[in-house]
């Protein structure tokens, strides 16, 4: 745990969880789809924006405040929903949700999830479901009823994954195969699981995933081993949005959204937010970066909703590059996952610390007391 308490950035902690973990599990964090093309243009983007500061301004204080889909929080970063969550330390997304309310925001918690909507509710923190209909509608309305009984705060509907994208990297290490059911099919990945000792220790002791506590059907949580093939079985269309619209009656959010239309659509069936993503590169390889998509929905929906983004933001500047283009506030996946692989609760606990200690340095250095004055004028194209 020292090595994690003295991580300076995210990189620092994905060094450590590429070592703590075996490479089928961090290579699932870690990867995307195809070429990785699109994961290394959403960091790249924000290397093309340099800053301009205003020197000579006294701040005497700094007002990092904002409310997102209702909720009030102290700093504009929401933790994004990541499945498989246990598989990177026991503490899973419980942990993650104690450790985001510790840092004054909240945690979307993904369909791909072993841990109960409402354990996470249970810990005051501001709690968000992220919606597959991997089950139907009927098991929806269950899932929808349950949240509403717990306290999620709003939902995040995501529509960037009719069928899982070719991470190639699984396909190598055997993730299917870990996460079936035939022991035998395990047989030729476990010499990697044997030299992680400790993570193998945690996952025999039951961090293990078996079934996805928040989707139920008559049969019970649904299996792990059949998401594959239910996904393809469960395209999200705007009908759908309609349909969760009347269902539920707190705010929604569209995740995966890329174009000015698809933005307006949203905006059009009822969502409060728009999610400017493209699955951190996990599913289409080749498409814009994030950031790079983000002007473009900004333009197309005004102030009808409001417009969040993911992928690539691995500094506290990216969060600022990122409110500066338009962005009301971000999500963070990666940044805080690699915390929580590397040690973790107090691994989340340290990462969402570098980012926000990044970003108070950093809106101090630009000379902006608050982030109603954060705009494109702090910004300009890296020359090349």
């Amino acid at each position: 745990m020292g090595r994690v308490a003295r991580a300076v950035n995210i990189a620092d902690l994905r060094r450590i969880a590429g070592a703590r973990l075996p490479s089928v599990v961090f290579d699932y964090l870690d990867g995307a789809a195809e070429d990785e093309a699109t994961l290394k243009d959403n960091c790249q983007a924000f290397k093309n924006w340099i800053f301009r500061p205003r020197h000579g301004v006294e701040l005497k204080s700094l007002d990092l405040g904002i409310t997102v889909m209702e909720q009030r929080l102290e700093w504009p970063a929401l933790l994004a929903p990541i499945g498989y969550s246990a598989l990177m330390h026991p503490h899973g997304e419980v942990g993650v949700a104690r450790a985001a309310g510790r840092a004054g925001t909240g945690a979307i918690l993904s369909t791909i999830s072993g841990a109960r909507m409402e354990d996470l509710a249970a810990t005051g923190t501001p709690v968000f479901m992220q919606i597959y209909l991997l089950a139907g509608r009927e098991a929806g309305e269950a899932t929808l009823a349950r949240a509403e009984a717990c306290g999620v705060k709003g939902l995040f509907l995501t529509v960037d994954t009719p069928v899982a994208g070719l991470r190639e990297r699984d396909f190598r290490n055997g993730m299917n195969e870990l996460m079936g059911r035939d022991v035998f099919a395990k047989l030729p990945y476990v010499a990697d699981l044997l030299v992680h000792p400790g993570w193998l220790a945690s996952y025999l002791g039951g961090a293990r995933m078996t079934h996805l506590q928040n989707v139920v059907t008559e049969e019970g949580p649904l299996p792990l081993s059949d998401v594959a093939k239910v996904l393809s079985r469960s395209v999200v269309t705007w009908d759908d949005l309609a349909w969760i619209r009347r269902q539920w009656k707190g705010p929604i959010a569209i995740k995966g959204i890329l174009t000015g239309d698809d933005a307006r659509r949203a905006c059009d069936g009822g969502a409060q937010a728009v999610v400017v993503s493209n699955h951190g590169g996990r599913q289409l390889d080749g498409v814009a970066a994030s950031l790079d998509a983000l002007p473009e929905v900004v333009r197309a929906v005004g102030e009808r909703c409001e417009v969040l983004m993911d992928g690539g933001i691995r500094r506290g500047c990216d969060i600022v590059k990122a409110l500066a283009l338009g962005a009301h506030a971000v999500l963070i996946g990666r940044g805080y996952a690699y915390g929580l692989a590397a040690g973790g609760e107090p691994g989340v606990d340290r990462a969402l610390a570098i980012l926000r200690a990044d970003l108070v340095r950093t809106m101090k250095l630009l000379g902006c007391a608050s982030l109603v004055d954060l705009d494109e004028s702090f910004l300009q194209r890296r020359i090349t």
